[in-house]
């Protein structure tokens, strides 16, 4: 069971205080802002994966903008309304039946009814429906369509809006789970270098969409021919919008990286070479990592760069160490701007995406188990030691495996990742993470 290719995205739009993030908590439940047990990434809490019924889809707050501008909240709201006309399936426009409706709602409103997206009107805030329902109705005026009351602190009100929500999602059509071709994100901070890459790769000749105003500027995908194979190359929207202020908006980057993350099989992520690794890379490669994905990191610029013979050497460790999260990862080192090693680029996709895919039989997991348990004892607690039971993969796209044992709680972050580094001494599975699902299966249960 491979993970879905597209999981929708949905974007939450309002002005300040108007319950953006008690909506965003209650939709996520208990799995925000968590970071996971994963040393050296922290996450801004900008996104998170929701299900309801059957439905999954990914979440994503738009707040967090402070451009400069005298009008700050008409300001903050039309930056937040484009990033999720950007990178949305569906927007949420948040509106605080209290407040009533007020002028930027209305200019947002305007922004969002012309971009031609689902929109879902929700106004919180809605205590009591017998008394409030008039205030409900004078959101009519904003044009966009029926407002969903709603009581985020209480709960109350959310199931009908969620119906609506995903009444908008695109159909799962046959021909999209037929499609084997390999689906990359090139994703990166501004600058790195990202459009000259996908220009690189697929030759110059991009689908190049017009910026005149009202044309819709949804993300065209690149399908290139290489060697035969094809690939698909996932344009983050907006790639060649020259726009500085989004540009250097560190939240705009994070949520269309989200995106394009989303939608890809394997991620590419582009290191500027002169400036070398920072925080901000390890934010966004920690996106690819929890979302499971295949991760090639590619320092460009790399022709820039005055070397000896350890300077390669001495990027990788540094690499290495603020992604340390990621030690799976394969480097490459290239040039957008000669076409050093780009081609090279195209073996290492390969090879991740067979490593994603590949499958090992249970047999052979529970004799590397077995081998792995008698060289290192499992950890003990009050006297009580671990027991790892049995092994099996359950999925690829990432590789998941369950691992049956006596007590979840014994098993220990640094125990699972030595079971972890076993199988990739075996297997290798380079450039791609691996998933472990650990299940108790009391002693009486053999």
């Amino acid at each position: 069971m491979a993970q879905r290719k597209n999981k929708p995205i949905v974007a939450v739009v309002g002005r300040p205080n108007v319950g953006k993030s008690t909506l965003f908590n209650v939709l996520a439940g208990s799995r925000i802002s968590i970071v996971k047990d994963t040393p050296g990434i922290t996450r801004d809490r900008i996104y998170a994966d929701v299900t309801w019924l059957n439905y999954h889809f990914t979440l994503i707050d738009t707040g967090g903008i402070e451009p400069d501008s005298s009008d700050i909240i008409l300001s903050q709201m039309r930056a937040q309304a484009q990033i999720a006309i950007d990178t949305a399936d569906v927007i949420l426009f948040l509106v605080d039946v209290k407040q009533g409706l007020v002028d930027a709602d209305a200019k947002v409103a305007d922004m969002l009814r012309r971009s031609r997206k689902p929109v879902v009107l929700v106004v919180n805030k809605v205590d009591s429906y017998e008394k409030m329902m008039m205030d409900v109705y004078e959101f009519y005026n904003l044009g966009i369509g029926e407002p969903m009351p709603i009581s985020a602190a209480n709960r109350q009100g959310i199931g009908d809006m969620l119906d609506k929500v995903v009444e908008y999602f695109p159909e799962d059509s046959a021909d999209e789970e037929e499609d084997e071709r390999p689906r990359i994100a090139i994703i990166g901070k501004p600058n790195v270098g990202k459009s000259s890459i996908i220009n690189k790769l697929i030759g110059e000749e991009r689908l190049i969409v017009s910026d005149i105003a009202g044309t819709t500027r949804d993300a065209v995908d690149a399908e290139v021919r290489y060697n035969g194979k094809e690939y698909i190359f996932i344009d983050t929207a907006g790639l060649r919008r020259k726009n500085k202020i989004k540009e250097e908006l560190e939240q705009y980057m994070i949520v269309r990286s989200v995106s394009a993350v989303e939608r890809a099989d394997i991620v590419v992520l582009v290191i500027d070479a002169i400036e070398g690794v920072t925080e901000q890379d390890a934010k966004i490669a920690g996106i690819a990592h929890d979302r499971g994905k295949g991760i090639i990191i590619a320092v460009n610029k790399w022709d820039a760069v005055e070397k000896d013979d350890k300077t390669m050497y001495r990027f990788s460790e540094k690499v290495r160490q603020i992604l340390s999260f990621m030690p799976y990862a394969e480097i490459i080192y290239i040039s957008a701007k000669t076409g050093q090693r780009l081609s090279k680029l195209y073996e290492l996709i390969d090879m991740v995406e067979q490593n994603q895919s590949l499958r090992v039989a249970t047999g052979v997991l529970n004799e590397i188990l077995t081998e792995a348990v008698a060289l290192q004892q499992p950890p003990t607690d009050k006297g009580k030691r671990l027991r790892l039971y049995y092994m099996t993969q359950v999925s690829v796209k990432p590789p998941t495996f369950v691992i049956f044992v006596n007590d979840k709680q014994l098993m220990h972050f640094s125990y699972q990742r030595y079971i972890e580094n076993k199988i990739r001494d075996t297997f290798g599975f380079k450039g791609t993470p691996l998933h472990f699902i650990i299940r108790e299966r009391k002693e009486k249960d053999q």
